[in-house]
């Protein structure tokens, strides 16, 4: 755990650019609120509007990201006066919050901004009951929000966007589907159920705490698919939450809400939520327990009671969603994990058509784009697979073959970026020999998940596509080393899909 959070690859120092860029915000965030005047509750709000901005706005373009960020308002704000007014009416709150709940899973239907929307609005009438919010407050808390989201806006966008300087990201698209086939329709089913029962348990527990249970659940399901994955989120929130109570017991409860170390520590806990998050779950949940732990010591309420609450309201909040996923309208590993295995291997396709189109005179064709959505793929496969290759899987053999799964497609990956490295290479030119290779990956591929959607039209060959001898082309001569990589991997990959 410790080598995943710390020792993990960090190519471009990305996470450490995005973790220290988000102290950035939030710090400057926070102070604006205090320039302005506003109250410990106002900044605590616009603080955490900050970083969920900074967090969880993931558009694959710049501009993509600064929409998004605009129409965050646009869902919290109407979403926090509803938790205001329902203040004093838990019948009426407890329902729309469950409602608030299925709604921000099913927007996830349309993507990262979808996403990011669903999020806001689920947090923000989260963060009312977290601050029991009433209407009079409504007026400083939406100046903070704006006043927050301006400035992490300022410092993301225009004082460090290194994402200028950075390809888009790929974004894979959701599964496609109608009705409850959808897997974000079923997800939105489950999380609403999970949502109900931690509601009514996280009240057993605690009247004043119970949102907690209810936030658990919600953050299990964020980024999960299956049964596996969400099981396995379980768990590890659980782990993250309990290590965080460890260290707020040590580290926060002697502070007593003193302004100076609190202040660092808040610091310290949204560097590490955001140099984490990529790599390490339990890692991050323990951050985001000790950063729950030092602002309720601001509000003076912090305790070793309420931290033991905190984990219990943790534990209904992950059975909640075990037994929803479970028992309502189940997504299996399985099928989750056949679906983004079978798009990884399209895309491996359509990178090998368009190399071989590129390399046959066709200056439209490009596998670049198709090679960053086989790394996008890669990365939701690994962790739909996750269950799979958990320590505590007992299914050695199944364990075994995920892995060699994986390490299979993250040879197919790295080939084919060779591949789009070759394609836009202006020296690489026609060989007789690339054809042959590439309808060789091509077949080999549908062999193992049938018909490709989208098949790329056949490449020119022959007299007509200036065909060359073997060997006078540099770039020809490495696009062969790279798709006869790809040709042993599919190989190798046939047993282990067929045993599976």
């Amino acid at each position: 755990m410790l080598k995943r959070a710390f020792v993990a690859p960090d190519p471009g120092r990305l996470r450490l650019r995005a973790a220290a860029r988000a102290v950035l915000g939030v710090g400057l965030a926070v102070t604006v609120c205090g320039f302005a005047g506003h109250s410990l509750v106002a900044a605590v709000t616009g603080g955490l509007a900050a970083v969920l901005a900074l967090f969880t706005v993931t558009d694959a373009t710049v501009r993509g990201q600064a929409v998004t960020t605009a129409l965050l308002p646009a869902v919290g704000f109407p979403v926090l006066a509803l938790a205001a007014a329902l203040h004093d009416a838990p019948v009426a709150r407890d329902l729309t919050f469950l409602a608030v709940v299925g709604a921000g899973v099913y927007v996830r239907r349309w993507g990262p901004r979808g996403h990011s929307l669903g999020v806001f609005a689920f947090m923000t009438f989260f963060v009312a009951q977290f601050l029991r919010t009433t209407p009079g407050q409504l007026p400083e808390l939406y100046a903070a929000v704006a006043l927050s989201l301006l400035a992490s806006s300022a410092v993301r966008f225009g004082l460090w966007c290194y994402e200028h300087r950075l390809p888009p990201a790929a974004v894979p698209a959701p599964p496609v589907g109608r009705g409850l086939s959808r897997t974000t329709t079923r997800q939105a089913v489950q999380a609403t159920a999970a949502a109900a029962f931690a509601l009514v348990v996280g009240q057993l527990l605690s009247e004043q705490r119970w949102y907690w249970a209810v936030g658990a659940t919600w953050w299990i399901f964020v980024n999960t698919t299956s049964r596996g994955e969400t099981l396995v989120r379980g768990f590890r929130r659980g782990l993250g939450t309990v290590i965080g109570i460890a260290v707020g017991l040590a580290a926060v409860v002697p502070l007593h809400g003193a302004g100076v170390p609190t202040a660092a520590l808040v610091a310290v806990c949204v560097f590490g939520i955001f140099y984490s998050a990529p790599v390490s779950y339990t890692w991050m949940m323990l951050f985001v327990t000790v950063l729950a732990s030092l602002l309720y010591g601001l509000l003076g309420v912090l305790d070793p009671g309420l931290l033991a609450l905190r984990l219990a309201e943790t534990a209904a909040g992950a059975v909640g969603a075990a037994l929803a996923v479970a028992l309502v309208l189940p997504v299996t590993t399985d099928a989750v994990t056949d679906g983004w295995l079978q798009r990884a291997l399209h895309a491996v396709h359509a990178c090998t058509a368009q190399t071989a189109a590129r390399l046959a005179g066709d200056p439209t064709a490009d596998p670049a784009p198709r090679a960053a959505e086989l790394e996008a793929l890669l990365g939701r496969l690994r962790t739909a697979v996750a269950p799979l290759v958990h320590p505590l899987n007992p299914l050695r053999a199944r364990k075994a073959r995920a892995r060699q799964v994986l390490a299979l497609l993250d040879d197919c990956a790295r080939e084919a970026r060779g591949l789009a490295a070759v394609a836009a290479d202006p020296d690489a030119s026609h060989d007789a020999r690339l054809t042959a290779a590439c309808r060789r990956v091509e077949a080999a591929i549908e062999t193992l998940v049938g018909a490709v959607p989208g098949k790329a039209a056949e490449a020119p060959t022959g007299a007509s596509a200036g065909a060359a001898a073997p060997g006078h082309h540099p770039g020809a001569d490495r696009a062969l080393v790279h798709l006869e990589g790809l040709e042993r991997a599919l190989a190798a990959l046939a047993a282990p899909l067929v045993r599976a």
